[in-house]
């Protein structure tokens, strides 16, 4: 293994000095570190030391507004960015002078003041991320850049690769870092790659790639800054493979017995700060008293910090505060419609119009997803909008839901709304992880909020088979941290449409493709909006209510039509989450009897959510069992015959005469 050899170039010594501070800060707080966790007053710890070259090399040779995404081995990027440590030791002891309050751990957290995004233990998705805050620094013509840090590990994560992709394709300045030291915690890299070099990868993706040595500061900060200014001036994506390796455990608790000795001999040869100081000595840009200082110094400032966060209060409890921090706080405005002027359309009519005037009113609102620029979406719901506003806000994805879910998230961090298009709900499950552990979770993790709507063509009774007509509202009603919109009506659509896009937090927004051309209602013409969490009274009656949402409200009209005898309040929910409690207590503790009417099968979905809280709050008012109605429990098939007898539609009927005669 060949020495490490510096060239300082045109480097100042002042600049040297200050390479030499910032890679020396995070080794020593690292061995302060290692001390405390054997003392058992740190609880885990994941060790960079032996890499700390290419954390302080990247983000010493970016700006200091450029968003950087590090990982779990990258404390060189926090420092450098001269984050107070007091509150990086808070931070990770917990305590509310951190980042998380209290509710995640070490790297896991961000911070705008700082331009930092922390990392998501799933990996992939940051590389979303940095796609989308790349994306709004394009569209605002700014000439930033940003990078994002993974490991060798990761490159095998399907996300890694739509991440390239996107940024590829639409020629996106980011930077992509693969720290390679070796081992994704104890799998060797012959165990996780064929390819010789990882750069090669960027072939494949018509993305520039280069190879450095990550413990070489010198050959890290000079090429960085001069591939960064490249790439401000030139705006692409480039990929680097930085050869490094951990001479420390994946954590702390997993230790090194699986790594041959060998590996570390030859690599401590390689120690990235030893060897610099050594080579600064040699050129008299340091001396040894100097050195000493600027360890002695370093030291104070560390034990001082430590000391601080050591001293600050446990944090405490806050039940109100806990449940309060979930959504970004936003109260909606309520708007009408500026003239009564209205015509009567279809249900797409109305979202294709709410979604073109939110266009309107947002100039920072970009939608994405497959086909919907000229093609006008699989629906037509886009349809001619690529020439109102352009294929920069209107924009076709390859076929990488969970790149493009992740990448709506890095435009909120950059100041940008979205609007993701699933072709078909039920092709969410491929962009299931970033929405419920990245967009759901954010503002509760670290205070980010994910302005994001993901729209949902969804549903069955148009023959379509198991991957394309399944009504999934339930994987996400369970998820905290999101929003869940469910209309039955063009009127609704519209207005809730329109609320979604004004409310900065994730908004799953349901479309049932039966409504799509079937449903007619008048609308106004103008841009109004609704109010999420009130659910909306369709019929008034004594005998019973009834409650639910999307097609199942038009199936349980065409029942009530055919019963006039029966007197009903008929509940369309219209949002799942926030739900409206209060009319449906209200209204089974006027009526004494409640159905629950759901497409989806009935296990697990909401209808039970529902049901339980009825007993819950309405228990001596029932006159009869809360009665659940939905689909049987198989995937939905395609043929009509079977599809009909899968859905609820003839079987509520059955059961709600039954349940009105108990």
């Amino acid at each position: 293994m060949e020495k490490l050899k510096f060239d300082r170039k045109n480097l100042d010594n002042q600049t040297l000095v200050q390479l030499y501070k910032s890679i020396v800060k995070p080794r020593m707080i690292e061995e302060k570190m290692l001390i405390l966790i054997r003392q058992g007053k740190v609880s885990k710890w994941f060790s960079g030391i032996g890499q700390e070259a290419i954390a302080v090399g990247v983000t010493s040779a970016l700006q200091s507004d450029e968003y950087i995404l590090p990982m779990h081995r990258n404390l060189g990027v926090f420092t450098t960015r001269q984050i107070p440590l007091n509150r990086l030791f808070s931070q990770w002891q917990g305590k509310a002078s951190g980042f998380t309050n209290g509710r995640d751990r070490s790297f896991h957290f961000g911070t705008q003041e700082y331009k930092i995004v922390g990392m998501i233990s799933h990996l992939g998705p940051q590389m979303g991320i940095a796609d989308g805050i790349a994306l709004a620094d394009t569209l605002k013509k700014d000439k930033k850049i940003t990078a994002v840090f993974t490991g060798e590990g990761a490159t095998s994560e399907g996300d890694f690769h739509e991440a390239l992709n996107v940024a590829s394709v639409w020629e996106l300045p980011v930077l992509f870092i693969i720290e390679n030291n070796g081992y994704g915690l104890s799998t060797p890299t012959n165990e996780q790659y064929r390819c010789e070099n990882l750069a090669d990868r960027g072939k494949g993706y018509g993305i520039e790639s280069h190879i450095i040595d990550g413990n070489n500061i010198l050959e890290v900060y000079t090429q960085v800054s001069a591939l960064a200014e490249s790439m401000r001036e030139n705006p692409r994506p480039v990929l680097i493979e930085f050869k490094t390796f951990r001479m420390r455990g994946h954590e702390e608790a997993s230790g090194t017995k699986y790594i041959p000795q060998e590996l570390f001999e030859q690599w401590e040869r390689k120690d990235p700060v030893e060897n610099f100081k050594t080579y600064l000595l040699k050129e008299k840009v340091l001396t040894e008293s100097v050195e000493k200082e600027i360890r002695e110094e370093i030291k104070k400032e560390i034990n001082k910090n430590w000391d601080l966060a050591v001293k600050e209060e446990v944090i405490k409890a806050d039940l109100n505060k806990e449940l309060n921090d979930v959504y970004k706080p936003y109260q909606s405005e309520i708007i009408q419609p500026a003239t009564a002027e209205s015509e009567n359309i279809r249900f797409i009519d109305a979202l294709s119009q709410g979604l073109k005037q939110s266009m309107e009113k947002h100039d920072n609102l970009v939608i994405m997803g497959q086909d919907i620029a000229e093609y006008g979406g699989a629906f037509k719901v886009t349809d001619g909008f690529y020439k109102d506003f352009g294929k920069e806000r209107v924009r076709n994805t390859p076929i990488c839901e969970s790149i493009i879910v992740s990448a709506g998230m890095g435009l909120s961090i950059n100041n940008y709304k979205s609007v993701v298009e699933m072709q078909f709900a039920d092709f969410v499950s491929s962009g299931f992880n970033p929405i419920v552990n990245l967009l759901a979770k954010s503002h509760y993790r670290w205070n980010q909020h994910a302005d994001v709507v993901v729209r949902m063509p969804c549903g069955g009774g148009t023959q379509a088979g198991p991957f394309h007509s399944q009504t999934n509202e339930a994987w996400f009603t369970k998820t905290p941290g999101l929003k869940v919109v469910y209309p039955a009506f063009p009127y609704d659509a519209k207005g809730l449409l329109n609320t979604a896009i004004n409310d900065p937090n994730p908004v799953m927004f349901f479309e049932h493709k039966l409504l799509y051309r079937s449903i007619y209602q008048d609308v106004p013409k103008d841009y109004y909006t609704l109010p999420f969490g009130q659910a909306s009274l369709i019929t008034e009656g004594n005998d019973i209510t009834i409650i639910s949402f999307g097609a199942g409200v038009h199936w349980a009209l065409e029942t009530l039509k055919n019963h006039s005898e029966i007197s009903a309040d008929l509940i369309d929910l219209r949002t799942l989450q926030p739900l409206d409690y209060a009319t449906i207590f209200q209204s089974v503790k006027k009526t004494s009897r409640a159905i629950i009417l759901q497409e989806d099968t009935l296990f697990g979905g909401i209808a039970g959510d529902i049901s339980s809280a009825i007993m819950e709050n309405c228990f001596e008012y029932l006159d009869a069992p809360v009665k659940r109605v939905g689909s049987i429990e198989t995937p939905i098939p395609f043929m009509k015959n079977l599809e009909e007898q899968y859905l609820p539609k003839d079987r509520f009927e059955e059961e709600l005469l039954t349940l009105l005669a108990y």
